[in-house]
Formats: C-alpha cells, sequence, structure tokens
C-alpha cells in the first residue's frame, strides 16, 4: 500500500511539471506574435517603391541586390550607408514622406508637358541623397533612362583630372570624370538602352578619321566615350542633346536625377587655369550639357534635383533654403520649381531606426532612458544618429 502511494505521489508530481511545461509553451506560443509584429514595425515586405504609401511610413524595404548594383554601382548612396549595406548584408532604404510625395507627383504628372523640377532641400544629412534612391529605384523598375550625377560637387572640387578643352578657348575638360559618368550611365540604362534601340539623329564627327554616324545606337556613342576618353565630355554632352530629343519625339522616358545640383552655380570651383586662377563652374565643359537636360525646353521626363550646403565652400553655407544655394541665376535657372523640404526623422521613423539596428544586432544593449539619450544628442537627424550608433 506505501509503494502504491509513493508511486502515486511520483505521477502526480510528474503530471504538475508537464502542466507547468506545457502553460510555458503556451504562453511562448502566444508571445511569438507580438514579437513578429515588432519586426513587421518597421519592415515592409513591399519592395516596388511604386507600390508604397502611408501605408509604408517609417518601415525599412530592401531593394534586391541586382537592382542594388545596377542602379548604384557608381554612386548615389552615401559612403558610409554602402559600408552599412555591406556589414548588414542587405541594402535597405526608410519608405519616407517627402520619397512618397514627389512619387506622387511623378506619378501624377502630365509626361507631355514640359518636364517638372523638383528640389529637394533642408539641413545637412536628413536624407536627401537617400530620398532621391528611393526616387531612382522607382525610375529604374519604371522604364525611365536615368540621367543621374551622384555628386555634383565631385566635379567642381575634385576632378579626377583637368585640362584645357580642344577647340573651346578658355574652358576646362574633365575627360576622366566624363568617362566615368559615362560608364555608370551604361551600368543603369544598358538593358533598357538594349531594348529600346534608339538611333543618334546626326553624324558626330570627333576627328578627321574618327566619327559617329547617323542612325548608329546610343550604346555606341556612349561605348565610343569610354573608348576614347578624350573625347567624353564632348560624347556626354552629344548624349544629352539626343536624349532630350528622343525623349520629346516620345521614344523614352527620362528621369535626371542631380545630387548637388547647386554646384553648378557656386561662384567658384577648385580646378586651377593655366595661369593659376581659380575658374567658374560654367567654364567646365561638363556644366553646360546638365544645365540644358534641366530646361523645360522638353518632355516625357522629369527632374530630380538636391541643393545641399555641403556642396558648397567656406562662406557660403548660412542657410539650406534653395534661393541662397542656387543664387540668382541658378534659381532663375529653375524657376519654376517644386519644392521638397526633407526634415530631420519624426518620432516613428527614429523608432523604426533603433529596431532595424536591435534586428541586425548592431545594438545589444538599451539600457533605460537609451533611446532618449539618443534623441537629445542627434536632435533626430539621420546622418547624426548613424556617426552616434557607429561605435555601440
Amino acid at each position: 500500500m506505501k509503494m502504491i502511494r509513493n508511486r502515486f505521489g511520483s505521477l502526480t508530481r510528474v503530471s504538475a511539471q508537464l502542466q507547468r511545461h506545457v502553460q510555458q509553451m503556451s504562453t511562448n506560443a502566444a508571445a511569438s506574435p507580438a514579437e513578429g509584429a515588432t519586426i513587421s514595425e518597421f519592415r515592409t515586405a513591399v519592395s516596388n517603391p511604386g507600390e508604397h504609401s502611408a501605408m509604408q511610413v517609417a518601415k525599412f524595404y530592401t531593394i534586391p541586390a541586382e537592382q542594388k548594383k545596377q542602379i548604384f554601382s557608381g554612386g548615389g548612396l552615401p559612403k558610409q550607408y554602402e559600408q552599412q549595406i555591406k556589414t548588414f548584408t542587405e541594402a535597405c532604404l526608410m519608405v519616407r514622406n517627402p520619397a512618397l510625395e514627389l512619387l506622387q507627383y511623378i506619378k501624377d504628372g502630365d509626361l507631355t508637358k514640359p518636364v517638372v523640377r523638383y528640389v529637394l532641400y533642408g539641413e545637412n544629412g536628413t536624407g536627401k541623397t537617400l530620398t532621391m534612391a528611393h526616387v531612382l529605384h522607382y525610375g529604374a523598375l519604371n522604364d525611365f533612362l536615368l540621367v543621374h550625377v551622384p555628386w555634383a560637387p565631385n566635379w567642381m572640387k575634385r576632378p579626377k583630372e583637368a585640362s584645357n578643352a580642344a577647340g573651346q578657348e578658355g574652358m576646362i575638360d574633365l575627360p576622366f570624370d566624363a568617362a566615368a559618368w559615362l560608364v555608370h550611365f551604361k551600368a543603369q540604362n544598358g538593358p533598357l538602352l538594349q531594348r529600346l534601340q534608339l538611333k543618334t539623329s546626326k553624324e558626330y564627327v570627333w576627328s578627321k578619321r574618327e566619327s559617329t554616324p547617323a542612325g548608329s545606337s546610343l550604346i555606341e556613342l556612349v561605348e565610343h566615350g569610354i573608348a576614347r576618353i578624350k573625347y567624353a565630355s564632348e560624347t556626354t554632352a552629344a548624349l544629352i542633346a539626343e536624349l532630350k530629343q528622343l525623349s520629346t519625339a516620345g521614344q523614352c522616358k527620362v528621369m535626371v536625377a542631380i545630387d548637388g545640383f547647386n554646384a553648378f552655380f557656386h561662384p567658384v570651383t577648385r580646378i586651377f587655369s593655366d595661369n593659376k586662377q581659380l575658374v567658374t563652374p560654367d567654364r567646365v565643359t561638363l556644366t553646360q550639357p546638365f544645365l540644358d537636360i534641366t530646361n523645360y525646353d522638353w518632355t516625357n521626363g522629369v527632374c530630380v534635383l538636391s541643393v545641399d550646403k555641403i556642396a558648397m565652400t567656406e562662406g557660403y553655407m548660412d542657410s539650406y533654403m534653395p534661393r541662397y544655394l542656387l543664387g540668382k541665376e541658378g534659381f532663375e535657372h529653375l524657376d519654376p520649381f517644386v519644392p521638397i523640404h526633407v526634415e530631420n526623422y519624426t518620432d516613428k521613423e527614429f523608432h523604426s531606426y533603433i529596431n532595424y539596428y536591435l534586428d541586425r544586432h548592431w545594438i545589444n544593449k538599451t539600457p533605460q532612458g537609451f533611446e532618449e539619450q539618443l534623441k537629445f544628442m542627434s536632435n533626430k537627424n539621420p546622418y547624426s544618429l548613424m556617426q552616434l550608433v557607429r561605435a555601440l
């Protein structure tokens, strides 16, 4: 009898342990949807920018690796952001209101009318370049030929090589920068150019022995400029003139995207002429073609431009407003345009950003008041916040 009581007691204890285990499993199962909900708070599975709406605001979407390589291999993303992509092995962009506003304007726009110029502006580090990247991704997926200058101030401040332009007295040529831009253009638009089979409207004579006949494909024109660096700047000018004509004729759609556009109107560059004088941007051969394509004398396209204080030099950084950064000449060149103000993170965007870094295990410890400290120190400025969490 005693043995039976001992066995019954053992069974009772085992039964109680099993009940506790089942209850714990139920609790864990109930908790898992909450964890999934937390992830969905800062991520979205919608990877097509054309489908983004207010539902995805403050959420990160992933750019497929192949598309990222095609669009941004020649630049277009901040250097530190590129490092983050390598670290996290994924290219994620946050869906923000300025990009959604701009995309909605583009979707609702009438391409048969003269091109509309959109100007992104805001304080340093608020995300103008990434807003442009979001729009570029949309353009690439919607069969726009991209005329993208990742950072125009590089040509005015840090050119690879400067030389006197042949046949253009007083002009400065940047052949290696022009060739690099042509490589970037070909990488972004190669597949679409193959499909559209666009042709040149006239013959281009480069020298006594070299010319590009009328009716040549645009790819041939681009490849000539890449192979013959001496003529890269002239080829760039010819390509842009052809794109304006083809777009107006309805044979293609063109999206112009120039980051740091106000560099074309800075009082001086850091390029020296033969007599050791700093030259003005209008004396650089690459300037005029990109001013031409940002005019409103063509159709079937869109221009997305950014103005930035860091595109200027010391003494010209007092304001981030377009009128100040563009100066009188630049403002009149773009007027009328649609301004898009890119601001610091909202509370929701800031929270999503922190959650993304926690999810990537870049931030491991979050003591009480951690987010508030980061919010105070960064003022919710995207670049400042990225710098602060860099060393965590």
